[in-house]
């Protein structure tokens, strides 16, 4: 691990004119550029110097030609799922991915056919349902519910789910919008109903690394080894250092049956060959980043502390559930009484803040917002008390 000293998470980084989707597609997808951007998930923190520093040096070689993957970006990964997991995996387990969302196609693909199903649990991560109704796919649905502040499974319901048309199952661990860390228990109740049900699982584990205090990732491949041979573990450094933009990626599939057909459409594809810069970003980060990471968690931490307290104190009509990870919180907006059109028009027009809309996540997010806490504490500050002032004029006895 590399010392890295004290990183400033309160600086105010410009992101304008940088072809941002955050910031320079704002008045495209919010119809305004007035809005303070919390919406998609990246992080307006600087990448860390380690990072850059290690795409600076290879850059400056000046010729980047086509690339293979090296045993070291391998070896990166099994360090760090090691380190931060405790999950061995081997080096044959491994296949380098541009990006995790294509690799939702690639396993779709591979382990299924038109016309199957695959099962999510909404609301959920919204490019799931593309990748499953653009490539002729049945969504197959085991909605979510909220219990002790917590978005839980429905056991009951999800194994009356799993029958013989279901081949394949998404899951969202840590889960996004609402940030429950699978316990143990849930990711082991679910591997048996999909293993006795013969349904691979591809576990989403984007968000692995962004664990809050007093909550453990486990990987739901981790559990045993029948788990194992029944789960294709999606995994990337881009949400933890901020390198979205680099579609760095790697698929982690211990049964070598599912390898081979996950391999085979990759290839199929063209997917193959990897982006120079994208694998010294993915290396450079599972390195040297352990000591980064501690400092963006407590800050993280900070900041989800100070929305859920002024929320309580000034917003009581928005009621937000308490992520156990991630950087996303879950906005329940239903005592406000909108309908989800009437909401979107409020928090833009009004509060002037673009945020994530409920619906976009399937069932159960109609009255939801989602809000990306990972910006600099004066950000997130103002962009509440803008939230803040506009409910106050809603209320027909003034502020609280």
């Amino acid at each position: 691990m590399k010392s890295v000293g004290l990183y400033n998470f309160d600086e105010i980084i410009h992101r304008e004119g940088t072809s941002s989707v955050k910031y320079d597609l704002r008045t495209k997808i919010f119809g305004t550029d007035d809005v303070i951007p919390l919406w998609i998930a990246d992080m307006d923190f600087r990448t860390p110097g380690f990072v850059v520093e290690a795409i600076r040096r290879r850059a400056a070689h000046e010729i980047h030609g086509y690339t293979f993957i090296p045993e070291s970006f391998y070896e990166s990964l099994q360090s760090w799922m090691k380190r931060r997991h405790g999950w061995d995996i081997r080096r044959e387990w491994i296949l380098y991915c541009p990006g995790v969302v294509p690799s939702l196609v690639v396993a779709l693909l591979s382990f299924t056919a038109p016309g199957e199903g695959v099962l999510l649990q909404p609301p959920v991560y919204y490019p799931f349902f593309s990748v499953i109704g653009n490539n002729g796919r049945i969504i197959v649905e085991n909605p979510l519910e909220i219990r002790d502040g917590r978005l839980c499974m429905k056991e009951d319901h999800l194994a009356a789910c799993l029958d013989e048309r279901v081949k394949l199952m998404f899951l969202c661990n840590p889960h996004n919008p609402g940030g429950t860390v699978w316990k143990r228990e849930e990711l082991a109740g679910l591997g048996e109903l999909c293993l006795k049900n013969k349904t691979v699982i591809v576990s989403d584990e984007i968000h692995a690394d962004l664990v809050f205090r007093g909550h453990e990732h486990c990987p739901a491949a981790s559990l045993t080894e029948a788990a194992a041979q029944n789960t294709v573990t999606l995994i990337s450094p881009s949400k933890t250092f901020n390198i979205a933009g680099l579609s760095a990626s790697a698929a982690i599939i211990p049964n070598r049956e599912l390898f081979d057909r996950f391999k085979r459409t990759l290839e199929n594809l063209h997917w193959t060959i990897p982006n120079i810069f994208a694998i010294t970003a993915f290396e450079a980060a599972y390195r040297e980043g352990e000591g980064w990471l501690e400092q963006l968690l407590t800050y993280l931490e900070g900041n989800l502390n100070h929305a859920l307290d002024f929320m309580t104190r000034k917003i009581p009509e928005i009621k937000p559930i308490r992520p156990e990870g991630t950087y996303l919180v879950w906005l329940d907006c239903r005592k406000l009484g909108m309908t989800p059109e009437a909401l979107k028009a409020f928090m833009i027009g009004r509060a002037r803040v673009g945020l994530n809309e409920g619906p976009l996540f399937g069932t159960g997010g109609s009255g939801f917002q989602r809000l990306n806490i990972a910006c600099p504490r004066s950000v997130l500050i103002e962009a509440l008390a803008r939230i803040a002032a506009a409910v106050n004029k809603l209320r027909p006895n003034g502020p609280v």
